[in-house]
Order: structure tokens, then C-alpha cells, then sequence
């Protein structure tokens, strides 16, 4: 039985594949054990790593730091990718607002450190790593570090620190979320969290009562007008059609619009009238308005969409059809012409049915061609991303520079890859099943090997005398900024609980509390607003760390 024996403990490339499994499979096995209906998920892995760590198990410390910085990055990129498509779109309806209650969590949490630190007595080397800790930020420690090691102080106090505070920083922001939910968010906060993906374009129907636009092209309102509409239906004299652009507008026309909420306002102005039904319902059987014409879900599946705007394609105008919406990652899209389309786009299209079908025969709408994920777009996203992170970046008054890093660099790749990417052609599209498992498999990995490196001098460093003094601020840190913010985001700022979430655990830099977000959540605002302030605030928290030791030190 000596080659089992050896399978577990000789520092072989086989032998940490085996431990790094059996941590991932036996954390997720343990995860989705409920406690006062709550459960860590993903979480797990990092306290079953910790124990692996102080049972005697490791792996060699190459293979250590490479699956650990492998996993992280597959993770933020994975992340970065799926919301790239609606991130700008959120950064301007509320990206700045996210942004800004981020960094107040930040200067709060920073604040209250520094504040413990003076009351208890506590070095600043090590309330950073006390810090860090507390909001599961290793980027900033290792910066906290090296800035140590320039001016020629031990930097392992912080790392120690770090370690035995990380456990109940990831915790404690997952508990203030559990309650958050239970005392803060009310039932409309949950309704609008899970509607949101839904209601990004608006429907509305107006009547032609303003002289301005009688007797005119639909081409020439829109140029005058400035406002993104587009006409779906037209009813005139009781029948209904098609508009394209240069259909005219007459006298008590009544039009069936596609728009966003914000321009519904100045249309009723524009058009002379809205009609109060509620066009935006899901029990709406749109091929029952009528007989004519039908509406219908196409799916752009050919590779040589992907990229070309949609005006180019002369859809409207070739097969007498109407698109009125985009459906992108979750993300509804006006469909305006100057608009590029991208593989797995789900447009509405309404028309005749025999010309719907010649149009599903340009876009493709083979579903099962999407299936197989573009590896090699992700990984030169990674590349991209990670060149992006080694860039350094000086701060006035400081000596060492400051990096996106590993984390960084690639979630902002992914961002600009999931947005801009078909700009360049480039098919950035995957399943959601597929991006799933690559952030599954990638956060796992980070977990497993950050637990495993903790674990052999977690309980020694707890029983140490400062240990428990290390603990208790940790968590005050992680637990009392949360709860200050969750209640005035959500009242105060109207932001609702999902994306106040994900706001928080970008704030924290903590990708578990995320994962939790996720799981009470039907809707990905939490990954939208983690990825929107993830890239400011990691860059924050990694300059204050090493200010902190500047200054303090």
C-alpha cells in the first residue's frame, strides 16, 4: 500500500491533481448543507482546504501558486466576459452610483482599521494583513507585502493575520447579506431584482395627434426627433402593418413602439398621444394581435453575423419584416441599425411567417451550433487580460508601483472582449452553462489552494495571544461596513437587493459572497454590479494597503 501512501504526500504533479480534487469534491459536497437556510456553496472549499492544510496535506508550492493565480484568473475573465455585453449599458443608468457607494464602503471599512488599530493597540503591519483579510483582498496583501519588504520590515505578520482573518471575511459578508435579506429587503426589492433583465426596453403605444410629424417619414422624425424608437406595428383604417422607414405618418395612425422607459416620455410628445394599456406584460400573445403577421425568437447562429451591424443586413427592407428587440446576455437591446450583432443575439422579429423563415435562413438560428465554447478566444482574452494586470502604475509620493494584477487585468479584459470584441469579429459567445463551469472550475481551484496554503499555520497562529484579537477585529471590520451600507443603498440610493449585493461583494472583493448573490437572486444584477465597481475598487484597495503601510509604518 506504499503507492497510496506516496499518491497522497509525494510532491508529483499527479499527487496535487488527486488533493486539489478531493478538497473541490468534498467542499461542494458539504456546501450544499443548509444552516438556518443558508448555504455556503462554493464557499466550503475554502475551510475543507484549511483543514487538508492542518491534517498535513500539501501540495509542491510551484504547483501551489500556479493552480491558485490559474483559477483566480479564469474566474474574474469568465466574469468580466459574461457581463461585458451589459456592463456599459449599466455603468451609465447607474454605474457612477454603484461606483461611489463602493468606495464609501471601502473608506468606511479603512477608516475603522485604522481606528481599531490605535484603540487596540494593534501594529499596522498587521491590522493591513487584518484588513486584507477581512475583505478577502490577496492582492492587496501581497502589495501590502512587498511594500513591507522595500522598507525592510518583516512582512509575515501579515500574512499571518490575513490568514486567520480570511475565513470569517468571506462569512461575515455572506451573513450580512443573509441579513440583509431577511430584516432590509422587502418584496418589491426581490420582484425588481428578478424582473430587471427583462424590462431594459419599453413597450408603448401612441396615437398620431401632433401636426409636426403628419404627412412625414418615419427616416425624417427619427433624425429630427433624436430619440431611439422602433415602430413594430403600424394600425391605420383598421389594418396592420409593417412600417419601414420610409413609411409616412397620418392623422390618427396608431403605433406600437419600441423604446426604453426613459425616451417613453418625450415619444408622447413627439407622437401627440400614449394609450395606457400595458404593453410590457408577459402573458401578451403578441401573434394574437393579429392575423397577419406573427412574432417570433430567431437566433443568430452563422459566424459571419457576427460582428456586421444590423442596418447592413437590409433585413426590413429585403423580406418586409420588423426586429424590435435584442436579447444579449441576458440584456435587452434596442435594435437600432447602427447596433452589431453577435452570435447567440435572440431577436424579436415580427412579419409575415414565410418571410421570418427566409430571414432565420441569413441569421442561422441553429441552436446546436453555439453549443461548443470558443477556447481560443478565451484564452487570449487571458493573455490580453493578464499583460494588462503587469502594467505598472506609479503613484505620486510612493516608491513601488502599483498593478491591476491577476485579478484585475483580466476581469476588465473580459469586459472590453464581451463588449467590444465583435468589433473585431472576434466570437467571444459561450453557453451559459459553459461560462458556469469555467467560473465554477476556476473559483474552486483559487478556494481549494488559498485554503491549503492557510491551513498549516491556521491554528497555531489562533492560539497564539493576539489570535482571538486578530479575529474579532477581522470580523467587526468585514460585518459593520456591510450592514452600515445594505440598508441606505437599497432606501436611500434605490438600489435594489441584488444589485446592492453584488456592489457590496465587489466593494469586499470577496467572489463567494457573490456566489451566494447569485443563488437568492433570479437575475444576474449581482454579477452586473460586482463586475462594474470589482475593477475600481480592487485598484483602491490595493493603493490604500500600501498607503497604509507608508504612512503608518
Amino acid at each position: 500500500m506504499e503507492w497510496l501512501y506516496s499518491l497522497f504526500t509525494d510532491h508529483t504533479p499527479l499527487q496535487a491533481v488527486v488533493v486539489l480534487s478531493i478538497i473541490i469534491a468534498v467542499g461542494l459536497g458539504l456546501g450544499k448543507i443548509k444552516l438556518f437556510g443558508v448555504s455556503l456553496g462554493v464557499t466550503f472549499v475554502f475551510f475543507v482546504g484549511i483543514l487538508a492544510g492542518h491534517l498535513g496535506l500539501s501540495i509542491d508550492s510551484q504547483m501551489l501558486q500556479y493552480a491558485q493565480s490559474f483559477g483566480l484568473v479564469l474566474f474574474v475573465y469568465e466574469l468580466g466576459l459574461k457581463v461585458g455585453p451589459g456592463f456599459f449599458s449599466s455603468f451609465r443608468s447607474g454605474g457612477v452610483k454603484l461606483n461611489m457607494l463602493a468606495l464609501l464602503t471601502i473608506l468606511l471599512g479603512t477608516g475603522f482599521a485604522i481606528l481599531l488599530s490605535y484603540i487596540f493597540k494593534v501594529p499596522m503591519a498587521d491590522m493591513v494583513g487584518i484588513l486584507c483579510g477581512a475583505t478577502t483582498n490577496t492582492p492587496a496583501l501581497g502589495a501590502a507585502q512587498e511594500t513591507l519588504s522595500q522598507l525592510g520590515r518583516p512582512a509575515a505578520g501579515a500574512a499571518l493575520s490575513c490568514a486567520v482573518t480570511y475565513p470569517l471575511g468571506v462569512v461575515g459578508v455572506i451573513l450580512a447579506f443573509a441579513v440583509g435579506r431577511n430584516l432590509f429587503a422587502r418584496a418589491s426589492d426581490l420582484k425588481s431584482a428578478k424582473q430587471e433583465e427583462t424590462n431594459h426596453t419599453y413597450i408603448a403605444a401612441f396615437q398620431v395627434h401632433n401636426p409636426g410629424v403628419y404627412h412625414k417619414p418615419i427616416r425624417e422624425i427619427a433624425s429630427i426627433a433624436h430619440h431611439k424608437f422602433v415602430i413594430s406595428r403600424l394600425w391605420r383604417n383598421g389594418k396592420v402593418s409593417i412600417p419601414n422607414s420610409d413609411t409616412t405618418l397620418e392623422p390618427d395612425d396608431r403605433l406600437l413602439v419600441i423604446t426604453t422607459d426613459v425616451e417613453a416620455p418625450a415619444l408622447t410628445v413627439l407622437f401627440g398621444e400614449q394609450e395606457q394599456k400595458d404593453w410590457n406584460k408577459d402573458d401578451i400573445d403578441w401573434n394574437a394581435i393579429d392575423s397577419s403577421l406573427v412574432s417570433k425568437h430567431v437566433i443568430v447562429s452563422r459566424s459571419e453575423i457576427n460582428g456586421r451591424r444590423l442596418g447592413s443586413l437590409r433585413l426590413r427592407n429585403s423580406y418586409g419584416i420588423n426586429i424590435t428587440r435584442v436579447l444579449r446576455a441576458g440584456v435587452q437591446l434596442l435594435a437600432t441599425p447602427e447596433l452589431r450583432l453577435q452570435l447567440g443575439d435572440r431577436l424579436t422579429i415580427v412579419g409575415e411567417a414565410k418571410a421570418i423563415e427566409n430571414v432565420e435562413k441569413v441569421l442561422g438560428n441553429v441552436d446546436t451550433d453555439l453549443k461548443e465554447p470558443n477556447l481560443a478566444a478565451i484564452f487570449i482574452g487571458i493573455v490580453l487580460g493578464l499583460i494588462l494586470g503587469a502594467i505598472p502604475f506609479y503613484i505620486p509620493g510612493t516608491d513601488a508601483p502599483v498593478r491591476l494584477g491577476l485579478a484585475g487585468g483580466p476581469i476588465i479584459m473580459g469586459i472590453l472582449i464581451g463588449r467590444f470584441g465583435v468589433n473585431f469579429h472576434l466570437v467571444t459567445y459561450t453557453t451559459r452553462s459553459a461560462n458556469l463551469m469555467l467560473r465554477g472550475i476556476g473559483l474552486s481551484l483559487f478556494l481549494a489552494c488559498l485554503g491549503l496554503s492557510s491551513g498549516a499555520d491556521f491554528l497555531e497562529t489562533i492560539m497564539r495571544a493576539e489570535g482571538p484579537l486578530w479575529i474579532s477585529l477581522g470580523f467587526a471590520i468585514t460585518l459593520l461596513p456591510v450592514l452600515v451600507m445594505i440598508l441606505p443603498a437599497m432606501r436611500f440610493w434605490k438600489i435594489d437587493f441584488g444589485s446592492a449585493c453584488g456592489m457590496l461583494a465587489g466593494a469586499m472583493a470577496n467572489p463567494m459572497a457573490l456566489t451566494y448573490a447569485n443563488g437568492n437572486v433570479e437575475s444576474d444584477n449581482p454579477a452586473v454590479a460586482y463586475a462594474t465597481v470589482y475593477p475600481m475598487t480592487m485598484f483602491v484597495r490595493v493603493i490604500l494597503a500600501q498607503l497604509l503601510v507608508l504612512i503608518f509604518v
